[in-house]
């Protein structure tokens, strides 16, 4: 058996990672890359370069494919080009995500439907496209999905994302109760308050930045980076007895 360290390493393994080109994707998909992954990066960006650089400074290779992933046309592309690209696919991270901010009462369908298409329908249609390879293949994969903080709690003024990110900690469990078997790990990784684009109005409000961090037991927003560990973890073989859980990145908010 390898040694403890050794099974974090990612040496000669291939990662699709989802809204690679800034915030919590760069940060999952260089430390990826640092970790031995080579990289297929995927945003609605015409290119990623910044995390394109990093990722070969760390000495991995990185294609990109740019696809608007509120529809599932783009699937069998980013399925076709990670496998004539490497020639195998071990690792898939679905991150890509965004949020819409209303009240309940005056919430448009189009704000629930691009949401909900982006952040749980493609999460599910792109999992399955990966666990079919990996099941034909008799290859063993990993799946990390992101969910949030409203994956256990509702929330205020966001409907859809609370319902895509509970659904994603439910799909996590579901789909791994199927998977497991096939030696497909599906896991996912609940971050706390970070400081991304989909904080900032919050983070820009003094009061309610104030209300956020005074319950953070840490005592400060989280960065990209801090989910580095965590992703390397359930992406490496160190992680092949966990199924089905959502692990909280959150500063202790959960425990508090």
């Amino acid at each position: 058996m390898a040694g403890i360290l050794e099974q974090f390493k990612l040496d000669g393994k291939v990662a699709i990672v989802t809204g690679c080109n800034r915030g919590l994707g760069q940060a999952m998909a260089i430390a990826l890359a640092e970790a031995g992954a080579d990289i297929l990066g995927v945003s609605a960006s015409p290119q990623a370069p910044e995390t394109e650089s990093a990722v070969r400074a760390a000495g991995r290779r990185f294609v990109y494919v740019s696809a608007d992933l509120r529809s599932l046309e783009p699937i069998p592309r980013i399925i076709g080009t990670v496998l004539e690209t490497y020639g195998r696919l071990d690792i898939l991270v679905n991150n890509a995500g965004i949020i819409k901010r209303n009240e309940a009462l005056s919430f448009t369908e189009a704000e629930w439907d691009d949401v909900m298409n982006l952040n749980l329908r493609t999460v599910f249609f792109l999992s399955q496209a990966a666990a079919r390879h990996w099941v034909a293949q008799k290859q063993k994969g990993k799946i990390i999905n992101v969910a949030s903080m409203l994956s256990f709690q509702g929330g205020i003024r966001v409907p859809s994302y609370t319902a895509s990110k509970s659904g994603i900690r439910g799909l996590t469990m579901a789909l791994s109760n199927e998977w497991a078997k096939h030696g497909i790990n599906v896991n996912a990784i609940a971050p706390g308050y970070m400081a991304t684009d989909n904080t900032e109005a919050l983070r820009n409000d003094p009061q309610r930045s104030q209300e956020i961090l005074s319950r953070i037991p840490a005592g400060r927003w989280g960065e990209a980076s801090d989910l580095a560990g965590a992703v390397v973890f359930l992406a490496s073989p160190a992680s092949d007895y966990v199924h089905g859980h959502t692990l909280a990145v959150d500063g202790g908010w959960l425990g508090r």
